[in-house]
Order: structure tokens, then C-alpha cells, then sequence
């Protein structure tokens, strides 16, 4: 798990003519999107050092070394940015990152399997897990909550689901 990357947010655009970019960071605390660099494309075949100069609505302000153009500032637009999963900080017991949660198998109280969970979404109430099934090719959306979900056992790839009636 150490080796897998987690993406900490995306460079939005250029800001100013002096090849700054725009950077919207996914991180709990926004401003630690510095702190894990150098960060990489997806593929790891680029890497960036970056250093906030400011904050901006949605955003900051940022350099990055070999940038120094508004037109290669704009090539990077859409780039998404990557850290170690080993660089970011220790969750407590209750907290997970979403990465870690794709691909665990899921079952009920009974044990019973009811698929895997396919992403982590969140429009803005609460997460939801979304669960591809494991009869069908169809996906439910599972409330991550202590009610719905009360046990995420991340060493042994499972997570216990006690989902709504009729939910599955």
C-alpha cells in the first residue's frame, strides 16, 4: 500500500502570463498539497516540485520549476497530481483515504458476499460507497456510515455491511 499513489489534486490552469498555474488540492488541510512534493503524473513519468505563492478563490496560486510560460502553464491543464501514499499523514482508526477503499470485497452481517466497492463518492451530505453487486453488473450506493457500514478491516480486504432494507 505504500507504493500506491493518491491523488492530491490538479492543476487547473494558467494564472498570469508568468507560467504560474492554478491548483485546486483534494487534501483535508488544502495548503498541505506543498508539503508532499515532489508530486507526479498518474504514470509517474513527470514529477513537480511545487511551491504555493498564494491563496485564490478555489485554489492557489503555484510555480513550478520548469514552467515558465503561460502557454506551457496551460499545456498542463487537467494534469492530475500525485503523492506516495507513504508521504501522507496517519489516519486515525475511524478514517480511511477513499484510495484504500476501492476494491475491498463487501459483505453483509451473515456473510453473505454482496460485491466490491467499484468508488468512494461524495456529493456533498455524506460519502457513499458505490458497490458493484456480485450477482449483477449493477452498482448500489451503500451510505458510509457506522449504521451501514460497521466494520472496514483494510489488513484483511473487507468491509461488514448492515445496508437499509431493500437497499441490495
Amino acid at each position: 500500500m505504500s507504493e500506491a499513489l493518491i491523488c492530491v489534486g490538479v492543476i487547473s490552469g494558467a494564472y498570469g502570463v508568468h507560467g504560474e498555474v492554478r491548483i485546486k488540492s483534494f487534501c483535508a488541510q488544502p495548503d498541505d498539497i506543498e508539503t508532499y512534493s515532489p508530486l507526479t503524473t498518474e504514470d509517474g513519468k513527470r514529477s513537480f516540485a511545487l511551491a504555493l505563492i498564494r491563496p485564490m478563490k478555489n485554489g492557489f496560486v503555484a510555480r513550478i520549476a520548469e514552467v515558465a510560460t503561460k502557454e506551457q502553464a496551460d499545456a498542463l491543464k487537467g494534469t492530475q497530481l500525485f503523492a506516495r501514499r507513504d508521504q501522507l499523514p496517519s489516519l486515525p482508526d475511524d478514517e480511511y483515504y477513499y484510495s484504500d477503499l476501492v476494491g475491498l470485497e463487501v459483505f453483509d452481517t451473515g456473510g453473505a458476499s454482496l460485491g466490491h466497492v467499484k468508488s468512494v463518492q461524495n456529493h456533498g451530505a455524506s460519502d457513499l460507497l458505490e458497490v458493484h453487486t456480485a450477482a449483477t453488473t449493477a452498482t448500489v450506493l451503500l451510505p458510509f456510515t457506522r449504521a451501514a457500514v460497521p466494520t472496514v478491516d483494510l489488513a484483511a480486504g473487507r468491509i461488514v455491511a448492515d445496508p437499509p432494507e431493500g437497499l441490495f
